[in-house]
């Protein structure tokens, strides 16, 4: 058993962190910090915990455990880890965007195991994906290796509200949520740098405009993604592309019948439908944006480093009604 922590356990990523450390076989969850709730039971906070845990939120980082999960605000990772002595063997995977675009200044590596696993497994330092960066990465990433993605590519996609944090906004208001929708940072979201950076690793001379178009859904988790491209050839050489790019992947699954969001609601899988129209190949991407889009990702990025079986405290099964 190795001992894990985690900073910044009081919103909804922390949460699905404790929810699914307090059962995986191989891991001792000895510390949750949360300076606004320490001192708090942290069944006070994230309440579905009531009997499953007497762990309390602490004001700091307390013992010297093996790995760190930092669910800290984006910039708050950087300062942790600059203001806080830790062990040069302790793991951090910090689920903020501070670390995602590589760069000469850090050593953390790119946690999207679809792409980067044998660097991974070597690192001590991970960078977890954004939650749309996965979904439309997991869309593209065939075609990328490929060397097919030579055309404007479009995504339109959709997320639930726990994708904006816990904290409190105006277009979190339930009154203004329910039955309503609307777009946000238009072809200018935070995720593109790290999509690009992905798409260029498998494809050095990718250059293509990536038109990505998020929306707020009035729904409270998951993403469904639409993405199209030209693509010269037929459906089924598709999807023989996607299924020998995915065939060993745990989580990441290609199916042939039109999917719905609740498919992966509450699992930690990702699921990859195609269709071809005219001279434009669909891919439909969908994930649950706290599971496979954060902390179940984090999780199997956790399981790589370690060598254990990548579905450790992961086999949690979704709604299906």
């Amino acid at each position: 058993m190795i001992q894990v922590a985690i900073i910044g356990g009081a919103g909804y990523t922390g949460g699905e962190l404790i929810r699914l450390l307090i059962n995986h076989p191989f891991v001792d969850l000895s510390c949750i910090v949360s300076e606004s709730q320490a001192g708090k039971l942290v069944s006070s906070v994230h309440t579905d915990l009531v009997g499953d845990t007497d762990l309390m939120f602490a004001p700091k980082l307390d013992g010297n455990p093996e790995v760190i999960f930092l669910c800290t605000g984006h910039g708050k990772a950087k300062d942790f880890i600059s203001t806080t002595k830790l062990d040069k063997k302790t793991r951090i995977i910090d689920l903020s965007m501070d670390f995602r675009i590589a760069d000469p200044s850090h050593d953390f590596i790119y946690g999207l195991p679809e792409l980067q696993r044998k660097k991974i497994k070597s690192s001590r330092h991970i960078a977890n994906c954004g939650c749309f960066a996965t979904a439309i990465q997991l869309a593209l990433l065939p075609l990328a290796k490929a060397q097919l993605l030579n055309d404007d590519i479009h995504v339109h996609a959709i997320t639930g509200s726990t994708g904006a944090g816990q904290a409190m906004s105006d277009t979190l208001h339930f009154s203004w949520r329910t039955n309503n929708i609307s777009i946000y940072k238009p072809f200018s979201h935070q995720h593109v740098p790290e999509i690009r950076q992905s798409l260029s690793q498998l494809y050095p001379e990718f250059k293509a405009p990536l038109h990505f178009i998020p929306v707020r859904g009035n729904f409270t988790r998951g993403i469904f993604a639409t993405v199209y491209t030209k693509y010269s050839q037929d459906l089924d050489q598709a999807y023989k592309l996607y299924n020998k790019y995915y065939n060993n992947e745990p989580f990441t699954k290609i199916t042939t019948v039109n999917p719905d969001l609740k498919q992966v609601v509450n699992t930690n899988k990702a699921l990859l439908y195609l269709e071809k129209h005219d001279d434009q190949l669909l891919i439909v991407s969908m994930l649950d944006n706290l599971l496979k889009g954060a902390s179940g990702q984090a999780i199997q990025n956790m399981n790589i480093m370690y060598g254990w079986p990548e579905d450790s405290g992961l086999k949690v099964k979704g709604m299906v009604f």
